[in-house]
């Protein structure tokens, strides 16, 4: 994970959503990973590498993105923990490394959604390169966080 984003090849990503929809909903759609590819541009595959317990704890993915930018990352993400509908947290492993988290809040009729991606790179070009293409990342994974909410929101209407 990393320790000093801005680092080469270390990021933090900080992204908010906020919905007009229940918060259950929004966990459970979130939650759902393996369902990700059929509402989330971006998420080209999850395959379920190791199942987990009745809540997913535990359970292990191999998630395959295809960004704007002309690149695919794929990496493994284990859930390491779950407080219902409050946060969900994972740890990736493969060409990038690091740690999600998504928090939910519910008030006044809104879901607000709050995911944090401190995350390193394993790809030797996008370390080598990471001085010259840190701005072209950090808007691809915006624009990939955006895809999410705008399928997201369509799934849930």
């Amino acid at each position: 994970m990393p320790n000093d984003p801005g680092a080469r090849g270390e990021y933090e990503f900080v992204t908010e959503w906020e919905l007009r929809a229940p918060i259950e909903a929004v966990w459970n759609v979130i939650k759902n990973t393996a369902e990700w590819p059929t509402w989330w541009r971006g998420v080209q595959s999850v395959t379920e590498v190791t199942k987990g317990n009745s809540d997913g704890l535990g359970s292990i993915s191999e998630i395959t993105w295809r960004s704007h930018l002309p690149y695919r990352l794929r990496f493994h993400v284990e859930v390491t923990r779950i407080t219902y509908l409050k946060s969900l947290e994972g740890h990736a492993t493969g060409e990038l490394e690091g740690t999600g988290q998504w928090f939910f809040k519910h008030q006044n009729g809104l879901t607000s959604v709050l995911y944090v991606w401190k995350v390193r790179t394993n790809k030797l070009w996008m370390r080598q390169l990471d001085f010259l293409l840190r701005p072209a990342f950090r808007w691809n994974h915006d624009k990939v966080m955006q895809w999410g909410y705008e399928g997201l929101a369509h799934k849930l209407s």
